[in-house]
């Protein structure tokens, strides 16, 4: 009997279905456990759920049992790649639970920047009236969506219902539903010149590091809107900060950042063109229950052939 270890919280009647789906082995959640009880169990594990610094550490400890590691979130460039890769361990993430609720983070950003809402929040707490000089309307725009995996196709969705075009980029090319055409990654400046919105899906990758900068930024318009929900590093902050500073784009909304958390001196809090959220957009209250089909689809090919199907992650393109 083998042992899986938890190290993401479910609740009772999730943890059962676990067990079931696979009963020849132990099922254990790490929360609350002793430090050295909960670093003994995920020794012992051959299945690991989830990732946090106690699971780093096992994976640089000699003898362990891993063999399978389902990450919940989507993104693995946290995890020591070169680690796994020499363990021969196989990493699942939860690609596919995210598009709902970070296509609506996307469009709440998008509205809001084009509609002025951030600055009337702005101003109903200072309460003072004061009304916009100049509204624009997202009917009828351009959106190039960089990266258009799950979460850029339920974007690309949404975009139509707003008559939109919809220009893709992705390393693969080829087509997609609601995806006007679509690019591969050398005419990135050719889409970034014709969009009035950018919306970056990018996973961080070894490609894909500090790819929006100066020059990407030096194409877009001066009217058009930048929208980062992917990865903070794929972008060169510095480059954004001063794009936004000169006009050189209209503003932003960011999820996500190089640095996490964004320090409180730094110069993106002050700027009345942009909006925050602290790398939320992919949180939501069903999270658990979306990602828990993902593992338990894994758990009932594992127990039918020694290995996961679902979700699996190629260690070499780092997603």
């Amino acid at each position: 009997m083998g042992t899986i270890v938890s190290v993401h919280t479910f609740d009772d009647e999730q943890a059962a279905a676990i067990r079931a789906a696979l009963p020849e082995y132990e099922f254990v959640q790490a929360a609350g456990l002793e430090e050295a009880e909960a670093r003994a169990l995920l020794k012992s594990a051959e299945i690991i759920l989830g990732w946090n610094r106690d699971v780093k550490k096992t994976l640089y400890t000699e003898g362990i049992a891993l063999k399978w590691l389902q990450n919940m979130g989507a993104g693995i460039d946290h995890l020591p790649l070169d680690r796994v890769k020499e363990l021969g361990i196989v990493v699942t993430n939860a690609s596919g639970v995210h598009p709902f609720q970070i296509s609506e983070s996307i469009f709440a950003m998008l509205l809001s920047l084009t509609r002025g809402v951030h600055r009337a929040v702005r101003s109903q707490l200072a309460a003072r009236w004061q009304p916009s000089l100049r509204l624009g309307e997202a009917h009828g725009r351009t959106m190039a969506i960089l990266g258009v995996g799950a979460i850029g196709l339920e974007t690309a969705k949404i975009a139509k219902a707003f008559q939109m075009k919809v220009l893709g980029i992705r390393r693969t090319g080829g087509e997609a539903e609601h995806v006007d055409e679509m690019y591969g990654m050398d005419r990135l400046n050719d889409v970034l010149a014709q969009s009035d919105y950018v919306v970056n899906c990018l996973p961080l990758t070894d490609a894909t590091r500090g790819l929006i900068g100066a020059a990407q930024f030096e194409v877009m318009k001066s009217t058009s809107y930048y929208l980062n929900i992917g990865r903070g590093g794929t972008t060169d902050t510095e480059a954004l900060v001063e794009a936004l500073r000169s006009g050189g784009i209209a503003g932003a909304g960011l999820d996500v950042f190089e640095q996490e958390p964004l320090p409180a001196d730094h110069p993106l809090w002050g700027l009345d063109n942009v909006i925050l959220t602290p790398h939320e957009a992919g949180s939501t209250d069903v999270y658990t229950a979306r990602a828990l089909e993902i593992v338990l689809d894994n758990l009932a090919h594992y127990r039918a052939h020694g290995a996961p199907v679902r979700n699996l992650v190629d260690l070499r393109a780092q997603y």
